[in-house]
């Protein structure tokens, strides 16, 4: 064989496998040294292949498309800094539990160390932040090299797949020349399949969870953001079964999903009451059951922390659970699933009068919430305002700081088909909008929408490249409060010396021009029925950027009269009892 003929075998049988093993989409950041395998997977009838030329933002569009499919997808960069440049995205998927395969394009070993151009050290790149790495070997004629990376590559995406989801990485190097022969169809793999075990408990484990809740009289369950694909019919039977308090997070989407006959237990107004020292004293659990990753709301797990039960259980698929705190008791190396029913309670100690007090609590808190929009006019309002008018059928995507607070604060039980999503992962603000665009194309059949802040936009203006190489379908409301909102609320803000420069940051900048640059339908709002109008309309152009211009004083200064309001609603009604 000539060498064309054994680079085309070697790229093609890395197709074939990845293809073989449930991989349908790559995310492809065009370069020169990538160009075999980039030639294959545009040539591969079974992929759909995306394009972005900035690697960030390709890495955290990737990002999105694995997060809306719970399926493993593929990204592919030329060799050099374009490697570095994924690295937030492959944080963030590790963090996130999103199950990324990452092949970078790399010199041949003769080319590393000797300052040949666009050659950086790419093995093992990306450290920990992987749950595996490996190098290929060149192209060669030896029997062992196909079998090798067949199965190589195999093993990368059901490690990615296995609980918990997260990146892998193989650097693949290539010498010149770099073109193939496309081949109409794949070569057939000898490799068949993974089996791996779903994450149950024993049944030691769940006669000892029985023994935990039978004795108690007071608990509560959190659910938290879910792993990728979760079946929530299972954790709804629990609920029902358990009848404890439950803490539904905005990013669980169960609070849209609430069963008629669970609604009692369905607690959403929790960070405000935990505002309230006379309610927290009052509520003090015995157990904590928590699902999922810990809440966006700080003061529920200060809470938690602070109440020191005697029973704090954390359900989690990976043994590197998740507790910030240091104060759980108890881990469950589980997937939620069909094994909650083979807990039976039989009799139990829970008090409904606990229950009860909870859930009227919630109800007065959650009446002063819902008149918010009656008369603030700060960016929570026009978040409720959404919320409120989302039609069935939609996603929300949430950049960190104030909007998913202002989503968990705002998103109400609803029986609605609407579901939030965000990188809560690292929490960072950087690459939202790119992570939205692959989401969107991801969930095709559903309307996306992302909710942004002014500097998290501007940290990700690139991620509209996207959409001049395939179709972006994404409504962009971008709340323009001239800076970093959220340092308002921290101890920083009253500190007047440097805290504009270092903290508040603002930037002057709107962003009618980069709506024009990228062929968007613009519109800036400054009322409430300017921006009901639009958000509910039907878009002229495919991407649409609503641009919502509030005050950062303004915004802090009414949601602190929202959190007093409610102390003296939840004051009053402890003072009746």
């Amino acid at each position: 064989m000539n060498e064309r003929e054994v680079l085309s075998n070697y790229v093609y049988k890395i197709v074939a496998s990845l293809v073989a093993s449930g991989v349908e989409q790559v995310v492809v950041s065009p370069g020169s040294r990538s160009t075999p395998l980039a030639y294959a997977f545009a040539s591969t009838k079974e992929l759909v292949v995306h394009r972005q030329v900035d690697e960030r933002a390709a890495g955290f569009y990737a990002l999105g498309l694995a997060k809306a499919t719970a399926k493993p997808v593929v990204l592919l960069c030329t060799s050099g800094t374009a490697a570095a440049n994924y690295y937030p995205a492959i944080v963030e998927a590790k963090y996130a539990r999103v199950p990324l395969i990452v092949l970078t394009a790399d010199r041949p070993h003769e080319l590393r160390e000797v300052g040949a151009p666009q050659t950086i050290n790419q093995v093992r790149l990306y450290g920990e932040h992987v749950k595996w790495s490996a190098e290929f070997p060149i192209p060669d004629e030896a029997p062992q090299t196909l079998p090798y990376i067949e199965r190589h590559t195999a093993r990368a995406v059901t490690i990615a797949l296995t609980a918990p989801f997260g990146p892998v990485h193989v650097n693949i190097p290539f010498r010149e020349p770099l073109v193939i022969d496309f081949k109409e169809t794949l070569p057939r793999t000898s490799f068949v399949k993974s089996f791996t075990n779903n994450l149950t408990p024993s049944k030691q484990t769940l006669t000892e969870l029985t023994s935990m809740i039978t004795q108690t009289k007071n608990g509560i369950i959190v659910i938290g953001e879910l792993p990728l694909g979760t079946d929530t019919t299972a954790l709804w039977d629990f609920v029902r079964e358990l009848k404890w308090p439950v803490m539904i997070e905005s990013l669980s989407n169960l609070r849209t999903e609430v069963p008629e006959d669970c609604q009692v237990f369905a607690i959403t107004t929790y960070d405000a009451l935990m505002k309230n020292e006379r309610f927290k004293r009052n509520v003090r659990p015995q157990a904590v059951i928590r699902f999922g990753a810990q809440p966006v709301s700080k003061f529920l797990m200060q809470f938690i922390a602070q109440a020191n039960p005697h029973y704090y259980i954390v359900i989690d698929e990976d043994p590197m659970f998740r507790d910030s705190t240091h104060a759980v008791t108890h881990f469950i190396h589980a997937l939620p699933g069909e094994w909650l029913a083979e807990i039976e309670l039989g009799q139990m100690a829970t008090e409904l009068a606990y229950i009860e007090f909870w859930k009227t609590a919630d109800l007065l808190a959650a009446d002063v919430i819902s008149k918010y929009g009656e008369s603030a006019n700060d960016e929570g309002a026009y978040v409720q305002l959404m919320l409120e008018n989302l039609r069935e059928g939609a996603d929300v995507f949430v950049s960190s700081s104030m909007p998913i607070r202002d989503i968990d604060t705002f998103l109400p039980v609803m029986n609605r088909d609407v579901q939030v999503f965000a990188n809560r992962g690292a929490n960072g603000i950087d690459g939202v909008t790119s992570t939205a665009l692959g989401f969107s194309n991801g969930r095709k059949e559903r309307k996306t929408y992302l909710l942004i802040g002014d500097l998290a936009f501007l940290h990700d203006a690139n991620a509209f490249i996207a959409s001049r190489y395939q179709d972006c379908d994404l409504t962009i409301v971008v709340l323009n409060n001239d800076g970093g909102g959220i340092f308002s609320y921290l101890p920083q803000a009253k500190i007047e010396a440097h805290y504009e420069e270092l903290f508040g940051t603002p930037t002057a900048l709107t962003f009618e021009q980069v709506a024009k640059m990228y062929d968007m339908e613009y519109v800036n709002v400054t009322t409430k029925e300017q921006f009901l109008a639009t958000v509910t309309a039907d878009k002229q152009q495919s991407l649409k950027l609503i641009e919502v211009f509030t005050n950062r004083e303004e915004n802090v200064s009414e949601h602190r009269a929202l959190w007093t309001r409610i102390n003296e609603v939840i004051e009053q009604w402890l003072d009746m009892l």
